[in-house]
């Protein structure tokens, strides 16, 4: 029964981020902009590292099985989701101030549930006009808390993982009726120039926090989402939200151990092609709940997949 739980959640961690990309390729905004290659590309790479996660879940299936620290884990997920989705709709803070103060006080004072909390909020950030109630979010709560607690040592290290199960979360609730998703218009390629940049800047900064100052990865994640979400819409009104919300997402590719991505300059690169990735996405699942951490986790994966490609190729 273990095993096919462990199963399931490696299913969730691939289908979601497959379905993202999917959704993006036939798009016909994102088709006409020639993103096309961009994710075939991801897919690829990112492929090769799922099929070595594969390889080692066979042997971590038969690991114990789930105990009482699960259900306070699954607990965490789902009142992290609703706090958020209260705190950004109801006070007023939007998506991104709102996960990152929530994650921020969960990594401060409850280090225990620091990690699934952050995850939950993820799922809170959902857009209303998705979840126009709380109940939608704490079904998708719910489905993201059975999601983490099965994928525990699956694709582990990698950014953007927290994310990626919100999401899977938020999109298996679309499945109930009278849940559509809001209309997403795009970015155009042109604003790449800033967008890559500051997901550059938000990635790299995110490890600095987390691993140079030794602040974790939710703190220092929830510190560059906080920052930026508060600081740049009011800097740059015009396209402040959008930008926040791209440093916020690069920050989970800066939650990266080093086994997964071994230094600042490979952070870098992934942040960077977050940057791409988030572009070439935006018209696509808009609204959803961990977005942006599943285009997080779609950058890493592709970036360690890139790297082992070419480490197997280079010669000895």
């Amino acid at each position: 029964m273990y095993r096919y739980a462990r199963l399931a959640g490696f299913l969730a961690l691939v289908v979601a981020p497959g379905a993202l990309l999917a959704a993006t390729m036939v798009h016909p905004s994102t088709v006409r902009s020639g993103t096309l290659g961009l994710g075939v590309g991801v897919a690829l790479t990112g492929g090769a590292a799922a099929v070595q996660e594969r390889e080692a879940l066979l042997v971590r299936a038969e690991a114990a099985g789930f105990d009482s620290g699960d259900a306070v884990d699954a607990v965490a997920v789902v009142v992290a989701a609703v706090v958020t989705y209260l705190l950004s709709t109801a006070a007023g803070l939007g998506p991104v101030v709102a996960a990152a103060f929530v994650g921020l006080v969960a990594g401060v004072g409850a280090p225990r549930v620091a990690v699934p909390a952050y995850c939950g909020t993820f799922v809170g950030m959902a857009s209303p006009s998705l979840f126009p109630t709380t109940g939608y979010v704490v079904v998708a709560g719910l489905l993201a808390a059975a999601a983490f607690v099965t994928t525990t040592e699956l694709f582990g290290g990698f950014g953007g993982k927290l994310g990626t199960i919100a999401f899977f979360g938020c999109a298996t609730t679309l499945a109930l009726p009278g849940v559509e998703y809001a209309t997403g218009s795009g970015l155009a390629w042109t604003s790449a120039t800033v967008v890559v940049p500051v997901a550059i800047a938000g990635a790299v900064a995110t490890v600095a926090l987390s691993i140079r100052l030794d602040l974790g990865a939710v703190v220092g994640s929830a510190i560059v989402g906080l920052v930026t979400g508060l600081a740049l819409p009011r800097l740059v009104p015009d396209l402040g939200p959008t930008l926040a919300a791209v440093a916020f997402c690069a920050s989970f590719v800066g939650m990266s151990t080093t086994e997964r991505l071994g230094h600042e300059g490979h952070v870098a690169l992934a942040g960077a092609l977050s940057g791409l990735v988030f572009v070439a996405v935006s018209p696509a699942f808009a609204g959803a709940g961990g977005k942006l951490g599943t285009i997080a986790f779609l950058s890493c994966v592709a970036a360690f997949g890139a790297a082992e490609l070419l480490e197997s190729v280079m010669p000895k």
